[in-house]
């Protein structure tokens, strides 16, 4: 028996089991052996964000980079396996076998479960070992899988109901101005408390399970990211425009807004301020935050301060998360959105949201029908809205 060469494979082993207990079993934030699965995730969004350069138009980016989660999840899978073809393969070498047969002879008991046997004398113990770690991986699996599209299904119904509130893609200053055109303000409370919950949701699930990151939405459009950032400008906005009348729910989704986003950066080792400076610099300019104000002015929200005083109240809320989503925006490619900082090596700048007419019954100017455009990067969609 070579016990150096024993204890080597035992050692391998023991990782790899303890990366899939820790992967799949343990709902908890990776840390230590389980790390290599983040890895693994960020080697394939690597590849595949390099890769999405070749698309000219979003909705071609956005098509290269959706089997990231599938290929993540199968490269997970493939990197278990040679871990322990790798590590049985050692110990079945060390019981005086050659280092061609003893691999062989693992890698054969891994994919039959232990039903055939390759390459010089049989080791019972150990091929029955490798078919029974494998069934059980094999089952772990089976469980987790529906977990995630459970998880990812939650996150993306609260998406897409965003957007008849905050359009296409999803913008803070649009949440207002819509609610206030069609006169449903007083649901604004019940839609902060909603992203509250959403929120608290998300944290749990993608710092546990970190490869829901990777799943994109079904629709090139919509995005997790940027809809919570637009559900977070527009509850700083409306505290910090209309102090007395904004509801407290809108404070309550900012904070579990910004925890959610420093949660995630946590769990991708980001360096994350706990505190920072309410007076801190943002990329936010005023002079954004001054059209976005007027945009309500014009669309008569109720306000109770102008652009100049409220400033400084909204810098105070959107230092919190304004880092962290955008270089959440720009890792994971998110549309391109007003005020989302957007990623790097996109083409142009922000794509603002196209609002729907505002037509009443026995209006005809224009027919009985409205045709609105969409305009996105090389292409150009058309959506007809009933009138």
């Amino acid at each position: 028996m070579n016990w150096p060469l024993f204890v080597l494979g035992l050692v391998v082993v023991v990782l790899t089991a303890a990366n899939v207990v820790f992967t799949m079993v343990l709902p908890r934030r990776p840390f230590g052996i389980d790390r290599v699965t983040l890895y693994l995730n960020r080697m394939v969004l690597a590849t595949l964000s390099q890769l999405s350069r070749l698309g000219r138009s979003y909705e071609a980016k956005d098509a290269i980079l959706a089997p990231a989660a599938p290929v993540a999840l199968v490269l997970q899978l493939l990197f278990w396996a040679a871990g322990l073809t790798v590590g049985f393969g050692l110990l079945i070498t060390a019981s005086h076998h050659t280092a061609g047969d003893g691999f062989l002879q693992a890698m054969a008991s891994l994919f039959t479960v232990g039903a055939a046997h390759l390459g010089g004398t049989p080791v019972t113990s150990l091929d029955i070992s490798v078919g029974a770690v494998w069934v059980v991986i094999v089952a772990l699996q089976i469980a987790y899988l529906p977990t995630l599209y459970a998880a990812f299904s939650r996150r993306e119904s609260l998406v897409a109901q965003l957007e008849a509130r905050a359009g296409l893609p999803a913008w803070g200053p649009e949440v207002l101005v819509r609610h206030q055109l069609v006169g449903i303000i007083d649901t604004l409370p019940d839609l902060y408390a909603s992203w509250e919950e959403w929120s608290a949701d998300v944290a749990e699930t993608h710092t546990t399970y970190p490869v829901l990151l990777l799943f994109r939405s079904p629709e090139a459009w919509y995005s997790w990211v940027v809809g919570l950032l637009a559900v977070l400008d527009a509850a700083a906005m409306h505290l910090a425009l209309s102090p007395s009348s904004a509801s407290s729910a809108a404070r309550l989704c900012l904070r579990m807004g910004f925890t959610l986003l420093d949660r995630i950066a946590v769990s991708l080792g980001w360096p994350v301020d706990p505190d920072p400076d309410p007076e801190g610099p943002i990329t936010l300019t005023f002079e954004e935050y001054a059209k976005a104000v007027d945009m309500l002015v014009a669309a008569r929200f109720p306000l109770e301060r102008d652009a100049e005083s409220s400033w400084a109240d909204f810098v105070g809320w959107r230092v919190n998360y304004e880092a962290v989503a955008h270089r959440l925006a720009d890792r994971l490619t998110a549309p391109p959105a007003p005020w989302s900082g957007g990623p790097r090596h996109l083409r142009s700048g922000p794509v603002a949201p196209r609002r729907p007419p505002q037509r009443h019954p026995g209006d005809r100017s224009r027919g009985s029908h409205a045709v609105v455009t969409s305009r996105s990067r090389g292409s150009r969609s058309r959506r007809r809205s009933e009138g």
